[in-house]
């Protein structure tokens, strides 16, 4: 048995661990928000395939999108829980319990936190930036621009490059097949892409400005403020 069959085979035992110590402890009426983080921490695998559909936890082997674990997971005990909870959890971010940073950190754990903040950048606020260009595209505009037109100026306006350009580049090296739409796995796939592309390409100053800028429409959308 060669050594990558023995590191998947001890991930997957690890994993099905991890469920049950969930179930377990949630039958024993610990709370769930709490036992899912411990559950979180103890799974193994990077993706797998579960009922059929493609779940890719670490992006690019670095990026961890803990709230799809968190979707997979709550699967196993959806019937177990408040629905209300769980709806606020996976489709609004809304935990139950707010943890600080350092609590947070201290239930995903060391490694886990840092996958987690390489997500946080090179996917959540990589995308805040794209939609901060397109609104820039949109008032510069003298006239009213289609969506896709939008999007193709925001694109060079971030990477300097045509955005049929960037999917090519990102679909060769990933050996996906060339097709213009994306899965929403693969869409995170390709946000992650071009966030290191962008680092790669752009001085210190432009990656440092567009951060900022990028942070600044998060926080006005968690605040509830205008664009």
């Amino acid at each position: 048995m060669d050594s990558e069959m023995v590191k998947r085979e001890t991930a997957a035992a690890d994993d099905a661990r991890a469920v049950r110590h969930l179930k377990a402890e949630i039958k024993a009426n610990k709370a769930w928000y709490p036992t899912l983080l411990a559950a979180i921490s103890m799974w193994r695998s990077p993706e797998e395939e579960y009922n059929g559909e493609r779940y890719l936890y670490l992006i690019g082997g670095q990026a961890f999108d803990w709230l799809r674990l968190a979707e997979r997971l709550c699967d196993e005990i959806k019937d177990m829980v408040p629905q209300d909870e769980l709806t606020g959890l996976l489709f609004f971010d809304r935990p139950p319990v707010r943890l600080t940073d350092a609590e947070f950190k201290q239930a995903l754990g060391p490694a886990k936190y840092r996958a987690y903040l390489n997500f946080l950048y090179g996917v959540l606020v990589e995308q805040a930036l794209l939609m901060a260009s397109i609104y820039e595209v949109r008032k510069a505009s003298i006239v009213p621009l289609k969506p896709e037109e939008e999007a193709a100026r925001a694109y060079r306006r971030v990477y300097h490059t045509e955005l049929a350009d960037l999917l090519d580049a990102f679909q060769k090296e990933m050996k996906y097949p060339h097709r213009k739409s994306l899965t929403l796995t693969e869409t995170k796939e390709f946000t992650y892409w071009l966030f290191k592309y962008r680092v790669k390409t752009s001085e210190k100053s432009r990656i440092a400005s567009d951060t900022k800028k990028a942070l600044a429409l998060m926080y006005r959308k968690m605040s509830g403020r205008s664009v």
